[in-house]
């Protein structure tokens, strides 16, 4: 009787953990967040990131494919995103896809916290993905692009000639912008200093 007591005891503190637990991987990115907004955080350095406020959840229909046509209605996939808009990928845009590469590369162990993202309307990607063999590239339906880009926006512009970079956390909101001006360091420091103190993704 008393061991299935223990037995009983030690199964409600395991679920009591498992449960804490799961409320701090999907409550500590929200807390993030607000806490950058309260704050008015911004990264030091020239160039800064622009914070979108209030993040926006991205909204992502279930016809969103991949250049392999897979669907991918919430692309994000649980990680950090470093997102670039593009109606067609040409020079600047491959610049910016270099850039994101490099930075992804130097987070060195988080590397795998962080997935990068082309989203285009550009049909025949196969020379990126070539180059880029671990980006997820998003190209399908037009609509579905177009709906999607439009929520990169910022102010007036348009997210598919802006040539920017942008951060999108693992829950699915849009929260940095960064013009083309933004040198990749600065970028890259300000997604180290994300993933340090945040535990999701």
């Amino acid at each position: 009787m008393q061991n299935e007591l223990n037995i009983e005891a030690a199964q409600q503190r395991r679920g009591r953990m498992i449960f804490l637990m799961m409320a701090v991987f999907f409550i500590v990115p929200i807390v993030v967040v607000v806490t950058m907004i309260k704050m008015d955080w911004r990264p030091g350095g020239q160039s800064l990131g622009e914070l979108v406020q209030p993040p926006r959840l991205l909204q992502a229909d279930a016809h969103l494919l991949n250049v392999k046509g897979t669907a991918l209605p919430k692309f994000w996939g649980d990680k950090w995103n470093m997102v670039y808009v593009a109606n067609a990928c040409e020079q600047s845009c491959l610049n910016k896809l270099h850039d994101m590469r490099q930075i992804h590369v130097s987070t060195y162990k988080d590397i795998i916290r962080v997935q990068r993202v082309l989203i285009t309307h550009q049909a025949d990607v196969n020379a990126i993905q070539t180059m880029y063999p671990d980006m997820l590239i998003l190209n399908q339906s037009v609509e579905s692009i177009d709906a999607l880009a439009k929520q990169f926006n910022i102010q007036a512009e348009d997210a598919l000639a802006g040539n920017r970079i942008y951060f999108v956390d693992p829950l699915g909101h849009l929260m940095m912008s960064y013009p083309q001006t933004t040198p990749a360091a600065n970028i890259r420091k300000d997604l180290v200093r994300l993933l340090k103190f945040s535990w999701a993704g």
